[in-house]
């Protein structure tokens, strides 16, 4: 039996109980994770579908959840646009050739999923055969992608990034332009590969205030969720930090709007989010006792239920102090709590 509740949910259909999944849920805390990645880089397991296949796949079995993400990281489809790009261990993506000018952004080329990506899509075919749940793909949206281009790698305060776009506003529309082709492309490639919701991951544009956000970077989020949308599968917007957006990517053609733990999802709904909202447990609660963090999903799941449309996840990702048995039995108390409470409002 294929378990839809995710997709449903998304759309605003009537569950059973509220389905769940976690954001960087494929590996992370997960001990025969961590075995695989003393041997494996992140990259060599996305090259390898059948081993990326299990490792995605790992955390449904083990946890029971109700979607699964594919395993890989945001920077995978850069190096085809001629990035030069490492993952290194304890600090993330290092951009050896950052931009810095016109003539950087120029240089850009474009992506050929099925030539430069083929792995990931190979991936996708086989988890459609192998999960029950459905599969949700997933990119990197163009400002946080641009913040690693620009930046060389992580920031904490995205100067460089805001540098360019208010001193170099040609260069940085024709940058958003081009990372927008890409993601354009890169996802409805996935979609054709068998993924069923596409997740972007727009973890750092909060860093922006609402005017430079609508000037610099919500038209390319419209063209990219105007064109994901033609594929017919629902779409989810996410990042961290960014509270004062929501109005504005509840404006943008997306299904699901992605909360972060800071803003309660009651209030969010108050501030007129009326389409599915997903969220927004704060990942450090789950290395309190259980009682602390039953307490903490119950008001999560009160609030969700108020209104048809709400998957419950973290308000971040998974990282590596939590036990899995941890997400194991979140997992059951979510399913079983939701399930009682909308049993008795029918």
């Amino acid at each position: 039996m294929f378990n839809d509740r995710f997709l449903k949910a998304a759309r605003k259909e009537e569950v059973d109980h509220v389905p769940v999944w976690y954001m960087r849920q494929a590996g992370r805390s997960q001990p025969e994770y961590r075995k695989i990645k003393e041997k494996y880089s992140l990259e060599e397991i996305t090259k390898q579908p059948e081993l990326c296949a299990w490792v995605t796949k790992l955390p449904v079995d083990q946890y029971d959840n109700d979607a699964a993400i594919l395993y890989k990281d945001i920077m995978t489809p850069l190096p085809a646009l001629g990035v030069d790009v490492e993952i290194k261990k304890g600090i993330g993506p290092v951009i050896y050739n950052p931009i810095e000018s016109m003539k950087d952004v120029e240089r850009l080329g474009e992506i050929n999923a099925p030539e430069d990506v083929p792995y990931v899509l190979e991936t996708i075919k086989l988890l459609r055969e192998q999960l029950n749940v459905p599969l949700i793909g997933f990119s990197g949206a163009p400002f946080t992608l641009s913040s690693y281009m620009i930046e060389g790698g992580p920031s904490k305060n995205y100067n460089k990034t805001k540098a360019m776009m208010y001193s170099q506003p040609e260069a940085w529309f024709k940058l958003m332009d081009k990372l927008g082709d890409m993601v354009i492309a890169y996802t409805k490639a996935q979609v054709d590969a068998g993924a069923q919701a596409i997740q972007i991951f727009d973890s750092w544009v909060g860093a922006l205030n609402v005017n430079d956000y609508r000037m610099f970077v919500k038209p390319v989020m419209e063209r990219i969720f105007t064109e994901i949308q033609k594929t017919n599968v629902p779409v989810i917007t996410f990042g961290v930090g960014a509270r004062h957006l929501t109005k504005d990517w509840h404006d943008l053609p997306v299904d699901v709007v992605g909360l972060d733990w800071r803003y309660p999802i009651a209030e969010a709904r108050k501030d007129g989010i009326t389409k599915t909202v997903q969220g927004n447990l704060d990942p450090s609660i789950l290395l309190a006792p259980w009682d602390v963090i039953e307490e903490r999903a119950r008001e999560v799941l009160d609030q969700g239920l108020e209104q048809p449309g709400f998957i419950f996840n973290l308000g971040h990702g998974v990282f590596p102090e939590i036990k899995p048995e941890t997400l194991k039995r979140l997992t059951r108390f979510v399913h079983e709590y939701s399930a009682d409470k909308l049993s008795k409002s029918n």
